[in-house]
């Protein structure tokens, strides 16, 4: 039996509920985050070929070998950093633009950097779809961060770094917060780096991850 528009509708709606559902049991639970994942459309940042999967709880494959992480992913470091609406962020690897997306709901300020061109023209086409103005976006070395723009009050890194990213530090507010996967494949440690306010940072260590690595330049494009 064919279905309508309005059906379709309803049932991105039930598959967003469960998805939410899913994050809210397994811990993120700040509602801003949840309410910033309820309005960002996965499906738009989601490859056609996967997009009956934009709801479900899995990191999907996208252009030039990266990935959409997992919404949990997605959400418990973006619950970790605690972002506040005077928030300027600094995000390392744009990717599909979906989790800038959803800082970007969150926070005054994304700057983003993205290593494939590629990837940075799809993510700005999607930001001007959805009518965001709060995302500065750059084509460069994301383990360069963007000191031009320093200091950040938090800065989020979507690639694993080898071990820990001293030059993001140094461009992050004494109080600030990052939250970054560190560490060399197969399995990374999510750790999050809390400052002090005297330039000091501590760090956790929150769950084991995988991550495509964070490597150095900008990528070579046929």
């Amino acid at each position: 039996m064919a279905t309508n528009e309005s059906d379709g509708g309803k049932e991105k709606d039930v598959q967003l509920a469960r998805l939410v559902l899913a994050l809210r049991s397994q811990g993120v639970t700040d509602a801003g985050v949840l309410a910033a994942i309820e309005w960002a459309p996965r499906e738009l940042f989601t490859p056609d070929l996967f997009k009956e999967r934009a709801f479900e709880d899995s990191a999907l494959p996208i252009a030039c070998g990266q990935t959409i992480s997992q919404p949990f992913i997605v959400g418990l470091m973006t619950q970790a950093l605690q972002v506040e609406p005077r928030s300027r962020v600094l995000e390392i690897g744009t990717g599909s633009g979906y989790q800038t997306t959803i800082l970007s709901r969150l926070s005054r300020l994304v700057y983003t950097v993205e290593r494939y061109r590629t990837l940075m023209g799809e993510a700005e086409a999607r930001f001007k779809q959805l009518g965001l103005t709060n995302i500065i976006t750059k084509f460069g070395d994301g383990g360069l961060g963007w000191p031009e723009q320093a200091p950040f009050d938090r800065i989020l890194v979507t690639a694993a770094a080898p071990e820990e990213p001293k030059a993001l530090l140094s461009q992050l507010k004494p109080s600030g917060i990052l939250v970054a996967p560190v560490g060399k494949r197969p399995v990374q440690k999510l750790i999050r780096y809390l400052g002090d306010g005297n330039g000091v940072f501590r760090s956790e260590v929150m769950t084991d991850v995988r991550f495509v690595p964070l490597l150095p330049g900008v990528a070579k494009e046929p």
